[in-house]
């Protein structure tokens, strides 16, 4: 409706003043569609401004004149570029929906909200993007139940958009291939750092978590992710000792076995939970909002409840894609003395006594 009033002004103003304006002017109103309309509804418009060009010619008895044919001319030349460039941002647009369609159908299938039991563990997962209305999130998750107990991957993938999703893609692949054929936890984590570091650009990577469950413990593998939460009669953090590098940067990986108690629950995360900060940068207090959502709600719940805690903290949606994985062992036997180790460390997970780690 802007292009056609701007279009008839434009011919009163020609029709009143054939000193300063001639019909050329009315190029404006097919200008001013094809930049928000499509080819057709852009073509109407330069039709109308084509016919009021002629209304005016006719009116000021310019018809036959040489003026008037080059100003019509150049009005003409005017409009089909116009419905060109129209056309052609039209086809950008429907290309660039088909292209998101695609992505949200590929995200869909690769990273799901999850809730299952699988091996005598519940499991409840729930990716979130940080940007209303992304179809691409750089967080990933995935649990497989192997000959080697119930295995699962949380990671975070540098970077956002099509390039972080091949890249979670890649890696949830490589977690399905390798989680069958790899006995150890720690020599999965080599495994999959040597199947994605090809794949990787030199500044990419990806930090990952491992776990994998056993009767009365849960074995832990991190590779420069966030630790997990433990919550039952005490809330702490399952960290490693030593630290070690993201996939893609050749970590070299080391087991850590933490024991499981009736009641307990695992939260895994990524750091777009851990780092939500407020307008005066203060971090989310996780451990105490954590355990208090873990000892009261239903687990899928809690991953509801997290989100929308760090979201008020915030004061907005948080700045950060976020997963968030809650597992719990839905029988509780404990673990065989042929794998309980001789001598325990004391561990970070909170009580003494609860954390053995290995070489990888």
């Amino acid at each position: 409706m802007l292009a056609l009033g701007a279009s008839g002004l434009l011919a009163v103003l020609s029709g009143l003043d054939s000193r300063r304006l001639g019909v050329a002017v009315l190029v404006i109103g097919p200008v001013l569609a094809c930049a928000r309309l499509n080819a057709w509804r852009t073509a109407v418009v330069s039709g109308w401004a084509l016919l009021l060009a002629l209304g005016v010619g006719a009116a000021r008895g310019l018809l036959a004149t040489a003026g008037f044919g080059i100003e019509l001319l150049v009005l003409l030349t005017g409009c089909a570029l116009a419905v060109l460039d129209a056309a052609r941002h039209t086809g950008d647009a429907d290309a660039l929906a088909r292209a998101t369609e695609v992505a949200q159908a590929s995200q869909n299938a690769i990273l799901r909200p999850m809730s299952a039991q699988l091996g005598g563990i519940e499991v409840c997962a729930r990716p979130r993007c940080a940007v209303e209305g992304a179809t691409v999130c750089g967080d990933l998750y995935d649990v497989v139940h192997t000959p080697y107990g119930v295995r699962l991957l949380v990671g975070d993938v540098r970077g956002h958009g099509l390039d972080a999703l091949r890249t979670t893609a890649a890696t949830i692949g490589a977690f399905k291939d390798l989680a069958y054929l790899t006995p150890g936890l720690a020599d999965l984590a080599t495994a999959l750092d040597a199947r994605l570091t090809p794949e990787l650009g030199p500044e990419d990577f990806v930090t990952a978590v491992l776990a994998e469950f056993a009767p009365g413990e849960v074995r832990l593998v991190n590779c420069g992710h966030p630790a997990p939460i433990r919550a039952g009669k005490q809330v702490g953090l399952l960290e490693p000792l030593e630290p070690a590098p993201p996939l893609g940067l050749h970590p070299r990986p080391r087991l850590y076995r933490f024991y499981l108690q009736s009641g307990d629950r695992l939260l895994f995360y990524t750091d777009g939970l851990s780092e939500a900060r407020d307008a005066n940068g203060a971090d989310f207090p996780l451990l105490e909002r954590a355990g208090a959502a873990l000892a009261e709600l239903a687990p899928c719940d809690v991953l509801d409840a997290l989100y929308a805690m760090a979201a008020a903290h915030a004061g907005r949606t948080p700045m950060d894609d976020i997963a968030l994985v809650l597992c719990q062992p839905t029988s509780m036997v404990a673990p065989s003395p042929a794998v309980r180790p001789p001598t325990l460390a004391r561990g970070t997970g909170g009580a003494p006594g609860n954390c053995h780690h290995e070489t990888g």
